[in-house]
């Protein structure tokens, strides 16, 4: 038997993923209860100044856009 948690076949591609917004809301609640936010941030900075960075800042642009054609 499959962990529903887990099981992804339910998921909605696009706006209004539910299940996506739920793992999401989950990890973070998650992590912020670990108190490791620093740890993470961290991460971010050096992800950002690593060879993905140019990937990272690319997709936040694309997010950034996607958000303004919504309006």
């Amino acid at each position: 038997m499959t962990d529903p948690k887990k099981d992804n076949q339910g998921d909605s591609i696009g706006e209004g993923n539910r299940d996506a917004a739920r793992r999401y809301n989950e990890g973070l609640a998650e992590s912020l209860k670990k108190g490791n936010t620093e740890e993470l941030a961290k991460k971010a900075e050096e992800a950002l100044e690593g060879r993905e960075g140019a990937e990272l800042r690319q997709a936040e642009e694309r997010g950034k856009h996607a958000e303004t054609k919504k309006k």
